[in-house]
């Protein structure tokens, strides 16, 4: 009988990620809402547990283009699409984190959620730190500059979170930061259902597909104040 994967399997899994002293990058890609961001918090928590930053999150939404360069772009009512982020941008800043010489600090972009938008510097990863997580819905996506991304990763995880339940923790954390329950259906329906359709057509480039039941928080709505990374 096969034995169900464990949140605590996943942290074994990301531990060994680094070898000989360098660096790795761990990737979580899967659809909008699908617990992205929790489980790179808790694997980076629980990582790190009271020590040294051993283990550092950075989200791939801080990329996206501010809401400003979408209006000048008219891409504003499809934030979240591919072509509303900075793609080569992301993947310049992983080739960085790769690099061998760790002699200086590197500061990332957040993505400050009451704002909807991306702060530049927010995210400190330091020279000692051995794992970067990061997560997002098109890290295995292969078209433009995002076929860079997938080479930069040491493995990507596919969080394969049930649909119903995607789609209620997505709806409620639009409107946990303020969206009307109708506008954050709409939305849904408009945008995030689009977007989430493209990212599962990558599921099967992952080197792992996490299941909802190792990932922690499944049956709860997501949300999170402040600074943070999108589901």
């Amino acid at each position: 009988m096969r034995v169900a994967l464990t949140f605590d399997d996943l942290l074994s899994r990301a531990r060994s990620l680094p070898r000989g002293g360098r660096r790795a990058i761990l990737g979580i890609a899967g659809g909008p809402g699908a617990g992205k961001s929790t489980l790179a918090g808790h694997l980076v928590r629980k990582l790190n547990g009271s020590g040294e930053p051993w283990a550092v999150h950075v989200p791939m939404d801080g990329f996206h283009l501010a809401d400003a360069e979408l209006d000048r772009l008219g891409r504003r009512d499809r934030k979240g699409a591919p072509d509303t982020f900075d793609a080569a941008g992301y993947a310049a800043l992983l080739e960085r984190l790769r690099e061998e010489a760790y002699d200086d600090d590197v500061y990332a972009p957040g993505f400050e959620r009451t704002l909807e938008q991306p702060l530049a510097g927010a995210v400190p990863v330091p020279a000692a730190a051995r794992l970067v997580v990061t997560e997002g819905n098109y890290l295995l996506l292969d078209t433009g500059a995002w076929a860079r991304v997938r080479p930069q990763l040491d493995e990507v995880w596919f969080c394969a979170l049930d649909e119903e339940e995607r789609l209620r923790r997505l709806i409620a954390r639009h409107v946990e930061f303020g969206k009307s329950r109708e506008e954050a259906v709409a939305w849904v329906e408009r945008s995030d259902r689009r977007n989430a359709e493209l990212v599962a057509s990558t599921r099967a480039r992952a080197d792992l597909v996490v299941p909802a039941s190792a990932l922690p928080g499944a049956s709860r709505p997501a949300g999170r104040a402040g600074l943070a990374a999108a589901d």
